[in-house]
């Protein structure tokens, strides 16, 4: 027992109550999906810490965001919301409450194609995870500064880099194109200390083993390590997208931004505006 939440209902009375639903509901439901509201329930309150007279719909949204940053599918949120929503419905039949703190939440959309990027909170613990390696966290840094391509990352040079305007020269972008991309004052010392601490002497910016450009193979290694650490899936491509996201939060236009990518089809065009509204619907409605 928690103690008195509010002024009527506490912890336990919530858990009863989850155990009630659960009893009631075994005709309605199949067994694993009932296992699996009960479960989720039980987390749902171990979280807000409230009873469920006490909730309101912002920590509804709360928890929402929580499962967002925390990398889960928008499949996988909309089952645990239908599950809330649910157990709220129940308790409006069993007249224990007038009004549902979930009729409001929205479910998020399921996009087939769209490309996942990094919450903020996310990109940070991914910096946290690197700052110990000077090469891994100018890669990490560079990637999302630039929101360049692997094939292009690894084929920068020293002397595409120009230090005082901040930007670097893609001279071998996807379809021989030539581009600048920019980058920012955290990604110029990221980039710095790693040269400082370097031994190696090449043209090249990013080294792999035995000072031979960085391949590939030794990116990707570094991708699926920082997944296995962090708890969620993260590719070279993720801060590709992730740099698209942010900068779409921040209002940069649209144009803009996939002219720093390097679009070269309609495809990819057409990928990326979806991600471009989504991201700016869902910065909307956080204030609203």
């Amino acid at each position: 027992v928690h103690g008195l939440i509010g002024s009527e209902t506490n912890m336990k009375e919530t858990f009863d109550m989850i155990k009630k639903f659960s009893k009631d509901y075994e005709l309605r439901l199949s067994s694993g999906t009932l296992r699996n509201y009960v479960y989720d329930l039980n987390c749902f309150f171990n979280y807000v810490q409230k009873g469920y007279e006490a909730i309101k719909s912002s920590d509804v949204r709360e928890w929402l965001k929580n499962m967002m940053n925390d990398g889960l599918k928008p499949s996988t949120i909309m089952n645990k919301i239908c599950c809330l929503k649910s157990f709220y419905k129940y308790l409006l039949e069993e007249e224990l409450l007038n009004k549902s703190p979930v009729d409001n939440i929205r479910l998020p959309r399921i996009d087939g194609n769209l490309p996942f990027y990094l919450e903020r909170e996310q990109l940070q613990r991914l910096r946290e995870l690197t700052k110990d390696d000077p090469l891994e966290r100018a890669l990490v840094e560079t990637m999302y500064a630039t929101g360049v391509r692997v094939s292009e990352l690894i084929n920068i040079k020293l002397d595409d880099i120009d230090w005082q305007s901040r930007k670097i020269i893609i001279r071998d972008g996807k379809g021989q194109k030539e581009r600048i991309v920019l980058f920012s004052n955290e990604c110029e010392m990221r980039i710095k200390e790693y040269l400082k601490n370097r031994r190696e002497d090449s043209q090249y910016l990013f080294l792999g083993k035995q000072g031979k450009p960085m391949y590939r193979f030794l990116l990707n290694y570094y991708f699926r390590k920082y997944s296995k650490k962090l708890g969620f899936k993260i590719t070279p491509n993720t801060m590709r997208h992730t740099f698209a996201a942010h900068l779409a939060e921040k209002g940069m236009p649209f144009l803009y931004i996939q002219a720093l990518l390097g679009h070269d089809s309609p495809e990819t065009t057409r990928v990326y505006a979806r991600l471009y509204a989504h991201v700016r619907k869902k910065k909307y409605d956080m204030y609203m």
